[in-house]
């Protein structure tokens, strides 16, 4: 059995090395040569394109492509390469199949690597891999394509290597990721999140690698890597189905463009492109046209954390609910019986009687209630051509076509959808801004209403989507987004994270959406110190959550007699952050205000504000709203202004549990006066 020691182990990283930078030289020869060839033919055609016919021009043209193809296929495999020559693998296990008898070493990497038809390292997502993740020492199994291979591991092995040199090297018959995991956890976080392939756990891989589910929904504590699941899922899919599919055929619908930025590093390091992206109010102004003005979503949570305004909420409160979507549906199968009123047309001296007209109406049920009247108006007009032996003059046609529409209401799925409020009795449910705004708690019921009543294009070149922060969306968003989406998904979120309450979805809740899923609860938590996660748990409560263990120091909870004394404060905290060795610090306000205020206060160059209109991630000093930092993780965190006036109701406690859940390694909390009664006693 090869390389036992340490010693053997660390030559052989350095003959993996030596053959990765003559696959290197090799690729850089081929793109070199591959230039060359490019430049001739171009330069061919150029001299000679006067005498050259449509068929030797379509050729050369052909030509030209498939080297460019090949030439960027060198060079992805180039960055692969280089990569490799960093870290070329973080695992091993020695398996021994039942078909062989022979004891096999398979070093497991990012991706791929062989020599002379040798497989030296195998891409983490390879069926063989899967062991890796799934079995400690003993008996195992993997499934292939075509059959399920069972043998024995002898020894697993897990290394950390970076810049070619290897830093550590575990070997544990027990359950080596745990050793790994705390290492990797004790370090700063930076401006991206990070790939985990080196630590991906047992119920983890079991969801990445499933393949049958249609729906899969993640439900997972905070801190449990559900976006980073999700992302390798998307991996794992692309490498799985390559032949079928590819980056450009995925979305993730994100909650906003900075977390779309924060994950947007995985899936590159994963040797995966990048993949297309939106949120909810781009996909809902794609879907309308642009045609509505509405608020955002960012902006209905601000607007419940600023005023408490008890008709809003009632608003919010309804139209999150099953009974809502279910009271819509009635509504279009009441359109669909009383919309369409029919009566006889007489137009060139020919009487079109009504049950003809009706039975044409009903025989397209499969086509949207206000796109039938177009097709009726064809029908009539055929049948009038028939009885008169003539074509139609421009008049008669005018004169039909006046005819059928008026057996409608001339209604657009905005006036019938406002239309709803008062047929369900219920007007004052339905408010507009003084500027003509939709509420955004009104912005996919009107979606729903335009697909129903009109038809809208459904994004049939999406193969798979991704939905992040499920829990912020509304029964009513998700029939949306099946009837836009036919394809497969993987949904995930945490229901203690909710920014907005009163529209938040449940666990039940989404069963009832999706029957068919397959669901997966992950409660194990790795992002904060045990210390930091019981502080949470005192907030809101979940007897599930697992926190891995790891320690640090307490948080700290620190009052002041006013606000002066408070920012103070602050910027000593700030400094003890410059020396801390960290590299995020995160200061978490609950409003847009708030944070605005403490960068006035503090006029510090290295803070990065974010706000809703931000693009981008950076590392260091993050000053940002709780909304905003869903999903993001920090080593530092300091929580501004938690006094009992700023957090007291039941949309402010949630919001303070997602800001504690941001922190990695250090956590405190300043307040002026009394403090919020949520936070933790000692």
């Amino acid at each position: 059995m090869i390389n036992q020691t340490e010693q053997e182990e660390r030559e052989y990283l350095e003959t993996i090395k030596e053959k990765l930078m003559l696959a290197l030289r090799r690729i850089d020869l081929s793109v070199k040569q591959f230039s060359e060839e490019l430049r001739q033919n171009k330069q061919y055609i150029y001299e000679h394109q006067s005498g050259m016919d449509d068929a030797d021009m379509v050729a050369a043209g052909q030509s030209i492509n498939r080297m460019a193809f090949t030439g960027e296929s060198a060079v992805a495999q180039k960055r692969k390469l280089l990569k490799l020559s960093q870290s070329p693998y973080f695992g091993r296990m020695d398996f021994e199949s039942d078909v062989t008898s022979e004891k096999t070493p398979v070093y497991i990497g990012m991706y791929s690597f062989s020599d002379d038809r040798t497989n030296l390292i195998y891409d983490w997502r390879a069926p063989i891999s899967s062991m890796f993740y799934d079995y400690e020492l003993g008996e195992a199994s993997y499934q292939t394509r075509v059959e399920k291979i069972s043998g024995i591991i002898h020894l697993k092995r897990q290394y950390r290597i970076r810049e070619g040199r290897m830093e550590f090297m575990i070997e544990n018959e027990v359950n080596i990721q745990d050793d790994i995991l705390q290492k990797e956890l004790s370090k700063s976080s930076d401006d991206k999140l990070k790939n985990i392939v080196a630590t991906i756990q047992r119920d983890q891989n079991a969801v990445i690698r499933n393949e049958t589910a249609s729906v899969m929904i993640i439900q997972g504590v905070a801190g449990s890597g559900k976006t980073s699941i999700a992302l390798h899922r998307v991996a794992f899919l692309l490498y799985r189905y390559r032949e079928s599919i590819a980056a450009q055929d995925i979305l993730i619908l994100s909650p906003n463009k900075v977390f779309a930025d924060y994950i947007s590093n995985v899936l590159p390091e994963l040797g995966e492109e990048n993949i297309p992206e939106m949120g909810m109010e781009e996909l809902a102004a794609e879907v309308m046209e642009n045609k509505f003005a509405f608020q955002t979503f960012f902006q209905q949570v601000s607007a419940l954390l600023e005023h408490n305004d008890e008709s809003f909420i009632a608003r919010i409160q309804y139209k999150s609910t099953f009974a809502f979507l279910s009271a819509l549906n009635q509504y279009m199968i009441y359109l669909e019986n009383n919309y369409f009123e029919p009566t006889e047309i007489r137009v060139a001296g020919v009487v079109v009687p009504h049950p003809f007209i009706l039975e044409r109406f009903k025989s397209y049920h499969r086509i949207p209630l206000l796109k039938r009247f177009n097709e009726v108006v064809k029908d009539v007009q055929q049948y009038v051509r028939s009885a008169i032996q003539r074509k139609l003059s421009g008049q008669d046609k005018t004169k039909i076509w006046e005819a059928v529409s008026n057996l409608g209401k001339r209604s657009t799925p905005f006036d019938l959808y406002r239309n709803f409020f008062h047929w369900i009795g219920k007007k004052e449910m339905f408010k507009m801004s003084e500027t003509g705004e939709l509420e955004y708690a009104d912005v996919f019921p009107l979606i729903y209403c335009m697909i129903r009543l009109e038809g809208v294009k459904v994004y049939d070149h999406v193969k798979h989507l991704m939905v992040d922060e499920m829990q912020d969306y509304t029964p009513v968003q998700y029939a949306v987004l099946s009837r836009l989406f036919k394809c497969k998904k993987t949904i995930l979120g945490d229901m203690t994270q909710t920014v907005n309450p009163y529209s938040a979805s449940s666990a039940e809740s989404m069963e009832q959406l999706f029957p068919q899923a397959d669901s997966v609860k992950l409660f194990r938590s790795y992002r904060s110190t045990v210390e930091i996660t019981a502080f949470a748990q005192r907030i809101i409560p979940n007897p599930d959550l697992v926190p891995l263990e790891r320690h640090g120091s307490v948080p700290a909870v620190q009052g002041f007699a006013s606000n002066g004394e408070e920012i103070e404060a602050i910027k000593k905290l700030i400094v003890s952050y410059k020396n801390s060795g960290y590299h995020s610090l995160g200061i978490i306000c609950k409003t847009t205000d708030q944070a605005q205020y403490i960068q006035h206060e503090i006029q510090m160059p290295e803070i990065n504000l974010l706000t809703a209109e931000s693009t981008s991630f950076k590392e260091g000093i993050v000053l940002t709203t709780v909304h905003l930092s869903k999903g993001l993780e920090f080593d530092d965190v300091i929580i501004p202004f938690a006094s009992n006036r700023n957090y007291n109701t039941d949309v402010d406690k949630r919001m303070l549990y997602i800001a504690v859940t941001r922190a990695m390694h250090q956590l405190s909390l300043t307040y002026a006066k009394e403090k919020s009664r949520f936070i933790p006693t000692a």
